[in-house]
């Protein structure tokens, strides 16, 4: 079995966690009484304010500057963003179903999201220094 770069790997499940989260929030539009919400400005009770429609969107993109950063950071910062950012994004996610009020497909992909950012976190933790990559 071919041996595959532990940054390549790590990139492409931030590019899978991220695409996930978009079609997360596609799907979650599909559905009318959220949707009804969002045209409101007040989705689960919160105000939809610029400020924090700015603090998720700061948020994502460290999801997404980890797409890059997997790949071009050397082993021991790579390893530690990885495995602080997996366990961070696993907290976020996690956080928001303790209110209980979502949707199935927002458990399903929840659920998927969570189980991928513990699992950067834990193939992070588990890498080992390899002087040839």
């Amino acid at each position: 079995m071919e041996k595959i770069d532990k940054k390549i790997i790590l990139s492409t499940l931030w590019i899978f966690l991220v695409v996930n989260y978009i079609f997360c929030d596609v799907f979650t539009l599909f559905y009318a009484p959220n949707l009804h919400q969002f045209l409101t400005g007040f989705v689960g009770g919160m105000e939809l304010t610029q400020g924090f429609l700015l603090t998720f969107a700061i948020i994502m993109e460290f999801a997404m500057v980890m797409i890059v950063l997997s790949r071009v950071l050397k082993y021991t910062l790579n390893r530690w963003f990885n495995i602080v950012g997996g366990l961070a994004f696993t907290l976020v996610q996690a956080g928001t179903l303790i209110g209980g009020d979502f949707t199935i497909h927002y458990l399903f992909f929840s659920l998927i999201e969570i189980s991928t950012t513990l699992y950067i976190a834990g193939l992070a933790w588990s890498w080992k220094y390899n002087k040839a990559v």
